[in-house]
């Protein structure tokens, strides 16, 4: 099967019927949970052949980014045979069914899908949120449907460590109350976050604690028509208004949490800050709602993993590297 990676306008294709993945050297200051060379293979069950780049390879191949892509691209393509192109018109038909996995701009989404389609891709691995509105997202799936191609969306969080060991001893904790943590790193000054708000515009509940939002789902029975009630901690949330990169003003959340309980009973919280630093973390507490486990992620057994992908690439976001081992997870299973 072909893998197709798409991040900030990346494009990656690959040949799933290798017996394993091209050895793909991680781009230093742009993307690191790829395919990238090492053995034993990431992604076993797949190989990655091409990048589709228009940004780096056109209009922005002189700016930031530009010299250390190209630097990339020609080891990439010396070492390893990676092809390169400006378009998906660009590439051969596929020599074996073709997985894409778009990972791009939220707005980009719906054209990319349909692109994808066209080209002859059989599944999809779709970046969450997916699309900018649910009127676009059932229009996706209908043509996916209507295309015979499997849509699928990876959540890492759904097979961290941190997540599996907070459930297993909230089963054995009678009336438990679990609370999920997601924390990011950026700083806490108007540019910083009106930077991340400008590039996440769908906001912080289609962005950054979708993937707590996906938990809710998966794992707490949370569906639109079984929520029975949401209750916000305003003393902990906080949303601002900020002139992103291009002057324009944004309004989001740098920081938010709530409770939602379920017309089943189920009752589960939800805390996100875009500053809160470089760990994510799940808690449980007991009736009394005294704290009685907490678990990070990393744990002390993955931090050494993650300092040896600091040293390595010390500019990239630093929740790449807590999340690397679960993409890794995520992406075999999918690539299957």
């Amino acid at each position: 099967m072909d893998t197709l990676h798409v991040h900030d306008l990346f494009l990656f294709i690959a040949d799933h019927h290798r017996s394993s993945i091209a050895p793909l050297q991680l781009a230093r200051r742009i993307f690191l949970n790829s395919n990238a060379s090492d053995s034993p293979p990431r992604c076993p069950s797949a190989s990655l052949d091409f990048i589709v780049e228009p940004w780096f390879m056109g209009p922005g191949g002189e700016g930031p980014g530009g010299p250390e892509f190209k630097e990339w691209q020609a080891e990439s393509e010396a070492k390893y045979g990676v092809k390169f192109a400006t378009s998906l018109d660009d590439l051969p038909p596929p020599a074996a069914p073709r997985l894409a996995l778009i990972s791009g701009r939220t707005a980009d989404n719906p054209h990319l899908l349909t692109e994808s389609i066209a080209h002859g891709c059989k599944c999809i691995y779709l970046e969450k949120p997916g699309a900018p509105t649910v009127t676009e997202l059932q229009q996706m799936a209908k043509e996916a449907e209507e295309a015979g191609v499997e849509v699928l969306m990876g959540y890492n969080k759904n097979v961290c460590k941190y997540v599996r060991k907070t459930r297993e001893f909230a089963e054995k904790t009678p009336g438990s109350h679990v609370t999920f943590v997601s924390n990011n790193a950026y700083e806490n000054t108007p540019e910083s976050l009106g930077e991340c708000f400008e590039r996440n515009a769908e906001g912080m509940l289609k962005n950054m604690a979708i993937h707590e939002l996906a938990l809710l789902v998966s794992f707490y029975d949370v569906t639109v028509d079984n929520i029975e009630s949401v209750t916000a901690d305003k003393e902990f949330s906080s949303m601002q208004t900020l002139p992103g990169p291009s002057g324009k003003e944004f309004t989001d959340f740098d920081k938010i949490k709530f409770t939602i309980k379920t017309k089943n009973g189920n009752e589960v919280s939800v805390a996100a800050d875009r500053c809160g630093g470089t760990d994510s973390y799940a808690t449980v507490t007991d009736k009394a709602g005294e704290e009685v486990f907490r678990y990070y992620m990393p744990d002390d057994e993955d931090k050494e993993m993650v300092k040896s992908l600091q040293a390595k690439y010390p500019t990239a976001m630093p929740y790449f590297f807590t999340q690397d081992p679960d993409y890794i997870t995520v992406k075999e299973r999918v690539a299957k």
